[in-house]
């Protein structure tokens, strides 16, 4: 059972009994001098309780489950510096209000009665904001008491940009192997967050009695493996999760959106999803095709056809990117290295396309 079916059912049973205690009270007040239409206690306490019933079982999630659940995101996106200078402020804010509490009630009538609940809130938020503001100095000015230094903000952020910036990881991205070279090359900031449902995914994957299937999960299991073995790649597993909810390509839009932060994926549905949804999304195939080689028409590349083309008289070759090269009468260098002139280059759905003719041996482009 969830959480949000437990926390119904005792917020029925509690306004359950609010509802036929307060029910009981009315109708013993209304058949103090009844009337001829006037209801039994009992009529009272059943119908108040009934109703109490259906307003806990309604409300109880919005007063309990929701509002701990925003507070418990809003505490992830918070960094352990600022929550730790929040509350060291807190308590300075408290110790200030607490020694001009008794100053404060001295004041005359009614001044002297609420001034320091007054003094209590308004130190106490001082105190937050003022530590707040000035963490990196607090932490500075701590570092020299102990004797080690404490890199500030800035520093902190120049030295290791990657903790900057959380990364949530798709299933597809991590079976596709290609997300360790990327990762490795240090192109992605931030560090990799991976949520246990998608982890338990590809397990799942990976224990499949299709072969094929299975295969793509162990792959991605090394692929995981190789990340959390590399020291310059921030990797996290964690056992956050988004109840109510049982798809994996759902629960990673609620988890973006939440921690306002992006999805790593090559996944065509989930990137379209998200990016109706405002969720941003960082896509490995169009990462791939963004770095391969620009080429202009009239340039010269160096090209091994190794096959024939679909037209006649042609020849193919491929790039080291892998982007196709089709050129006009190749077909008798099959099997040789030339140098081609490009003439067209075509940007398709699959990918980009070169075409190009052998160069003129005159050097006549």
């Amino acid at each position: 059972m969830s959480s949000d079916f437990i926390a119904r059912l005792i917020g029925m049973i509690v306004f359950t009994i609010i509802g036929v205690y307060w029910g009981t009270a009315l109708g013993r007040v209304a058949n103090a001098s009844p009337g001829a239409g006037t209801f039994t206690t009992e009529q009272y306490a059943f119908t108040i309780g009934l109703v109490g019933a259906l307003t806990g079982l309604v409300i109880t999630p919005m007063i309990t489950i929701r509002p701990i659940r925003e507070i418990r995101s809003a505490l992830t996106r918070i960094s352990a510096q600022s929550l730790f200078s929040s509350l060291i402020g807190l308590i300075a804010g408290l110790i200030i209000a607490a020694l001009l509490a008794f100053p404060l009630s001295r004041l005359p009538s009614p001044f002297g009665d609420f001034m320091p609940f007054v003094g209590v809130l308004v130190f106490g938020y001082m105190g937050v904001a003022v530590f707040g503001m000035r963490q990196n100095d607090l932490f500075a000015f701590m570092g020299s008491l102990t004797g080690r230094t404490i890199p500030s903000r800035e520093e902190s952020l120049a030295s290791n940009w990657g903790e900057g910036r959380t990364i949530l990881l798709d299933t597809s991205v991590i079976i596709d192997g290609r997300i360790a070279d990327i990762a490795r090359t240090g192109f992605l900031p931030g560090s990799l967050l991976i949520p246990r449902f998608v982890l338990n995914e590809l397990q799942y994957i990976a224990d499949s009695p299709d072969s094929l299937r299975r295969q793509r999960g162990r792959r991605g299991m090394e692929v995981l493996s190789q990340l959390q073995r590399e020291p310059s790649i921030p990797v996290r597993l964690s056992d956050i999760d988004v109840e109510g909810v049982r798809e994996v390509d759902d629960k990673l839009i609620i988890l973006a959106r939440q921690l306002r932060c992006p999805i790593l994926t090559n996944d065509y549905n989930l990137n379209r999803i998200a990016e109706l949804q405002g969720v941003t999304i960082l896509n490995v195939n169009e990462l791939a095709n963004a770095v391969k080689a620009i080429l202009l028409p009239g340039e010269l590349l160096a090209i091994r056809i190794i096959q024939e083309g679909k037209e006649y008289n042609q020849g193919v070759g491929y790039m080291d990117d892998g982007t196709m090269v089709v050129v006009e009468n190749g077909r008798d260098m099959m099997d040789r290295e030339v140098t081609v002139v490009v003439t067209k280059v075509l940007q398709t759905a699959a990918g980009r396309m070169i075409f190009a003719r052998p160069e003129d041996k005159n050097g006549e482009h």
